[in-house]
């Protein structure tokens, strides 16, 4: 059954990236990509991304040669982007809520991955549509910077463990 899932990293003041925009932060931590709630196993439970415009911006500024997903990806944007070479992008403009069915049948089965922000993580949840938030704490705090999730979500803890320097945390988004 496809799920819905907001899968990020977040400083334990609760965000997402800094001021600036940057994961400086996040990419000098240890963290074991093949332990408990590392990338890697998530990454085989993926078959479509959502993405905003700032994420995808970032990405492909810092691996500006490639693209490192082979699934569907949804960008959500109102900016005039390009994709890469080859790449499955697709820029939209629309509400989540009017392409969530297709990013689900491109899935194929597997989840989709709310790969960030914060905000599109929210628009999600706002629509009924996020299922999972998993979310790996960093032991740092930045003051400031593109939140976590702003908006509240009611969340039931489904599993945690400890990955490097992160503490990791599985929740179940509850309904109604």
């Amino acid at each position: 059954m496809t799920r819905t899932v907001y899968y990020t990293a977040t400083s334990l003041d609760g965000f997402i990236a800094d001021e600036h925009d940057s994961l400086d932060w996040l990419l000098s931590r240890e963290t074991d990509h093949d332990g408990p709630f590392g990338y890697r196993a998530f990454e085989q439970r993926v078959g479509a991304l959502a993405m905003g415009a700032t994420t995808y911006e970032w990405v492909r500024a810092h691996d500006p040669g490639s693209w490192a997903y082979t699934v569907p990806a949804w960008v959500f944007t109102h900016r005039e982007l390009t994709a890469p070479p080859g790449a499955d992008v697709r820029f939209t403009r629309a509400a989540v809520a009017d392409v969530h069915a297709e990013m689900v049948a491109a899935a194929g089965g597997r989840d989709v991955w709310v790969v960030g922000g914060g905000d599109l993580a929210g628009q999600f949840a706002d629509r009924g549509l996020l299922d999972e938030v998993v979310v790996s704490i960093a032991p740092v705090t930045l003051g400031g910077g593109a939140p976590l999730l702003p908006r509240r979500l009611e969340l039931a803890r489904t599993d945690h463990a400890v990955n490097g320097e992160f503490v990791a945390v599985r929740y179940d988004v509850v309904r109604g």
